[in-house]
């Protein structure tokens, strides 16, 4: 059995060393926050921090992820969805069909992480993920909202959705 650290906790898995680490997540470890989007490393879906820097877990080999190197899932984020990223895609109702918005938070949390307060371009460079919805402007406003701008700041008016 092979080990990994995710989200804080060694786990024990079983999986042939040339494994996509999205399947041992996924299938062997329960984890299916990471979701399966293209396959090829381009939408996203798949984005997990290792080591605190995000990557597409769906082309990374599992053998390629020490056992001592920590791996975190958007399960591993915040324990009871307290983090600000999590608050503010709440608050501006970010998702649509939301099947993305795993990967989206994981790398918008490393975008946090090496440039609290980022700029335009900075999202731009970091926020390749790929939403099929669209909602690409509310993704920039809920970054921005958790690095500590206020809705004002944005020109953010709440809209009331009918049922």
């Amino acid at each position: 059995m092979a080990q990994l650290n995710v989200n804080g906790r060694v786990m024990l898995h079983d999986a042939e060393p040339d494994t996509p680490l999205l399947w041992v997540l996924r299938e062997q470890l329960g984890l299916t926050g990471t979701k399966y989007g293209c396959g090829i490393a381009q939408c996203g879906s798949c984005t997990v921090h290792v080591d605190g820097a995000p990557v597409r877990s769906c082309v990374l080999p599992v053998s390629a992820v020490q056992a001592s190197q920590k791996v975190l899932t958007i399960e591993g984020l915040s324990p009871n969805t307290t983090h600000a990223l999590q608050k503010a895609w709440v608050q501006l109702d970010v998702p649509q069909c939301g099947y993305c918005q795993g990967g989206m938070l994981m790398a918008a949390a490393a975008l946090l992480k090496d440039k609290p307060r980022p700029t335009d371009a900075d999202i731009d460079a970091a926020m390749t993920n790929i939403c099929r919805c669209g909602t690409y402007n509310r993704v920039r406003a809920a970054i921005k909202l958790a690095a500590g701008e206020t809705r004002a700041d944005l020109g953010i008016v709440h809209v009331v959705r009918s049922a």
